[in-house]
This record gives C-alpha cells, structure tokens and sequence, in this order.
C-alpha cells in the first residue's frame, strides 16, 4: 500500500474527503516522526498497535564495489528498525 491508496482507504472509512484523510495521515505521520526524538533520549521508543522503534548500531566492516570487485571501507553507522507490536505480525500471518 502506498501514501496515496492509505489516503483513500482513510476517507472511505472516515467518510471524510481525500484532501481531509491526507491532512490527518500527514498528521499523524508527522507526529510519529516527532515521537522518534524519544529514540534519541531513551533508546527505543513504543507506539501501540505499532511497534518499538530502537537504533541499532553497525560495526565498521570490509566490503567489495561491486562493479570493479576492489575492497573497500564500510565506515560504522546507525540504523532504525521496528519491531513490529504482535497485532501487525497476526495481521501479516506471521
């Protein structure tokens, strides 16, 4: 699903006009985005019926460009991940 078919699916159920639904889903979308400062201060961050939010850290490592096969740095960075709440992972079948 994408933003625009969320959108729809939102003002169908609302019974709410396509540029309302869009409002509210930027809202909230803005919202979960600001609630990800809380990641930054605590570690990990719940939104119910979401998921937990936490940053992972990935250890400098050695890789390969794949066009040439030389060797190169890959330097450490940091990632977001979800852990997806139990409600999505039965919705998905898993």
């Amino acid at each position: 699903m994408n933003q625009a078919e969320l959108v729809e699916r939102v003002a169908k159920k609302a019974r709410i006009s396509k540029a309302e639904a869009k409002r509210m889903v930027d809202i909230v979308f803005n919202e979960i985005e600001g609630g990800l400062k809380e990641v930054k201060k605590n570690g990990s961050a719940a939104i119910p019926r979401l998921g937990t939010f936490r940053v992972t850290k990935r250890a400098a490592r050695k890789g390969r460009n794949p066009q040439t096969g030389e060797e190169i740095k890959i330097r450490a960075s940091k990632s977001l991940r979800l852990k997806p709440a139990a409600s999505l992972k039965k919705a998905a079948g898993c």
